[in-house]
C-alpha cells in the first residue's frame, strides 16, 4: 500500500525548497512521485491518502546530542524507550553521547550500540569518548573508532582539563577528520556548583557556577587549534572541526564569532531549555530538581545573547541534550540533584513557541537548525526529496496548541521543567524506514 501525503507544505532547506504539493511513498518506503501546486496525486484503490491541509512535511529531524543511558543505567532510559521519545518528538535520528557505564570509548562499545539499535525505528549515530573512560588522561583509539564508523568524539559531561592532552587529541584527530564536540567547562571553577553564580544563587544559598568557565575552556581550545594551524598542521592534514555543545553564554558566543572570522571550522548548538528558561525559573520553581542542568540556566543577559545568536546565525543547531534521570535523582534537595532534563518530546513545541511564533526566526530556519545543520555538522548524508530516495520525513502541525502532561511522556524518565506547559507547534508523526509512525 502506497501512502500519499496530500497538500502538504513541503520544506527542505537543503534544497531551497518551500512549496505546497503532494508526495507518494511506495510500500517499500521510497519516494515515488512529487508534485507541486494544488493538483492532487490521483490515488489508486489501495493507496492511503493523508490530507495534510498545509501542515509541514520536512526532512526528518536529527538530534545530535542525546543520552539514552544504555548500557549500564537502563533504570533511567534504554535505547528502546529513548527511541520512543524521539519518535514522539518528531526525530528520525539521534547521536548518542558516550557517557554510559561502561563509557563508549572503543569499537566494541560502538558495535554494541549499533547491534542493539538495529531494529529501532530511528537512525542512531554513536559518538565516542575523546579519552579512555572520559577521564581526560589517555586518548581513546581514534583510528580504530574511525574505522568502525565513528564520526565524532566527545567527553561530554566534562572537558579535558589538561591542555597537553587536548593538544594531542587535536593532532591525532587531524588524521581522521573527526568532529570534536566539546562540553566547555573549566572544572576548577565549577566544582561543587549547582546553578548559575549570581544574585539568585546567593539568595538560595547554593554554590554557583561562574559563566566564565565556559569561555575559558573554549578560549583555550581555540588558541590551541590556531597554534596548530600555524605551526603543526598543514595539508594534507588540517585542523579538526570543532563543535561547542549546549553553548550558553555571551562570552562564548563572541569567541565563536571571532574564530569564524579567522577561518576556523567551528560550529555550536543550543538547547531548547537554554533559549526558553533563565535562572529565575529555578528560583521560582517549587520542585527545583528539574531545573538543575549543566550548563546551568543562565542570566537574563546570557539568555538575550542566545536569542541574538539564534537570529543572526551564530548558533547552527538546536540539540536537546536529552538527559533522563530516575525520580529519586531529581526529587531531592537541589544541591543533590543530578544534572540534566529530558528534551526530545518538547523540542519542536518550544522551538515553534519561543522562536517561530514570536517572529524571531522563520519556519525554514527552524527546520535548518533541527534537521539540516545537525546532519551537516555530523557529516551525515543530507535528506533529499527526490524520486527513488528513501522517505525520511517529519510531519509538523505548526499551529497545534497542546499541553504536555506527565501521562503523555514516552521516555522512561519524567525529569522535565516543561510538564504542564502549553505550546504551539507539534510534531505529529514521522515517515522513516518504510514506516509511518505517530500519525493518528
Amino acid at each position: 500500500m502506497s501512502i500519499i501525503f496530500h497538500q502538504a507544505r513541503i520544506i527542505n532547506p537543503a534544497q531551497n525548497l518551500d512549496t505546497t504539493g503532494s508526495i507518494r511513498i511506495s510500500d517499500s518506503g521510497r519516494i515515488e512521485t512529487i508534485v507541486t501546486g494544488n493538483d492532487p496525486l490521483p490515488p489508486q484503490d489501495t493507496d492511503r491518502v493523508i490530507d495534510m491541509n498545509g501542515k509541514l512535511l520536512v526532512p526528518g529531524l536529527f538530534d545530535m546530542h542525546c543520552h539514552f543511558r544504555e548500557p549500564g543505567q537502563e533504570y533511567k532510559e534504554t535505547l528502546e524507550t529513548g527511541s520512543r521519545a524521539a519518535v514522539a518528538g518528531g526525530f528520525t535520528g539521534v547521536a548518542l553521547m558516550p557517557n554510559t557505564k561502561p563509557v563508549i570509548d572503543n569499537p566494541q562499545g560502538v558495535a554494541y550500540i549499533r547491534q542493539t539499535a538495529m531494529e529501532l525505528p530511528i537512525d542512531i549515530e554513536v559518538i565516542s569518548a575523546m579519552t579512555k573512560e572520559s577521564r581526560g588522561e589517555t586518548l581513546a583509539p581514534f583510528g580504530k573508532l574511525f574505522a568502525s564508523g565513528v564520526k565524532a568524539v566527545s567527553d561530554d559531561g566534562t572537558a579535558i582539563q589538561n591542555s597537553q592532552i587536548m593538544r594531542l587529541a587535536f593532532e591525532y584527530a587531524a588524521n581522521f577528520n573527526l568532529l570534536f564536540i566539546q562540553h566547555c567547562e573549566d572544572t576548577s571553577l565549577t566544582s561543587g556548583g549547582v546553578m548559575n553564580e549570581g544574585e539568585y544563587s546567593a539568595m538560595m544559598g547554593l554554590k554557583g557556577i561562574p559563566d566564565v568557565a565556559e569561555a575559558i575552556t573554549l578560549s583555550r581550545d581555540l588558541l590551541l587549534i590556531d597554534y596548530l594551524r600555524k605551526h603543526k598542521l598543514s595539508p594534507p592534514l588540517t585542523a579538526p572541526r570543532y563543535h561547542v555543545a549546549h553553548i550558553s553564554t555571551r562570552s562564548a558566543l563572541d569567541l565563536v564569532r571571532k574564530a569564524r572570522k579567522e577561518g576556523m571550522a567551528i560550529t555550536c548548538e543550543v538547547t531548547p531549555h537554554h533559549f526558553t528558561l533563565t535562572e529565575e525559573a529555578l528560583f521560582k520553581a517549587e520542585h527545583k530538581g528539574n531545573f538543575i542542568m549543566k550548563p546551568p540556566l543562565c542570566s537574563l543577559d546570557n539568555h538575550a545573547a542566545i536569542l541574538e545568536a539564534i537570529v543572526d546565525g551564530t548558533i547552527d543547531a538546536i540539540a536537546t541534550d536529552h538527559a533522563p534521570h530516575a525520580e529519586h535523582e531529581k526529587q531531592c534537595p537541589p544541591d543533590q540533584a543530578s544534572f540534566g532534563i529530558i528534551g526530545l518530546e518538547t523540542a519542536v513545541g518550544l522551538t515553534f513557541s519561543e522562536l517561530v511564533h514570536t517572529g524571531r526566526i522563520s519556519v525554514n530556519r527552524a527546520i535548518e537548525m533541527l534537521s539540516v545543520n545537525p546532519r551537516r555538522i555530523m557529516d551525515i548524508e543530507p535528506v533529499l526529496f527526490e524520486p527513488q530516495r528513501a522517505a525520511n520525513f517529519t510531519l509538523i502541525d505548526p499551529d497545534a496548541t497542546w499541553t504536555w502532561k506527565s501521562e503523555h511522556i514516552k521516555s522512561k524518565a519524567k525529569n522535565s521543567p516543561f510538564i504542564g506547559r502549553t505550546m504551539k507547534g507539534k510534531a505529529i508523526g514521522i515517515c522513516h524506514k518504510g514506516k509511518l509512525l505517530g500519525l493518528d
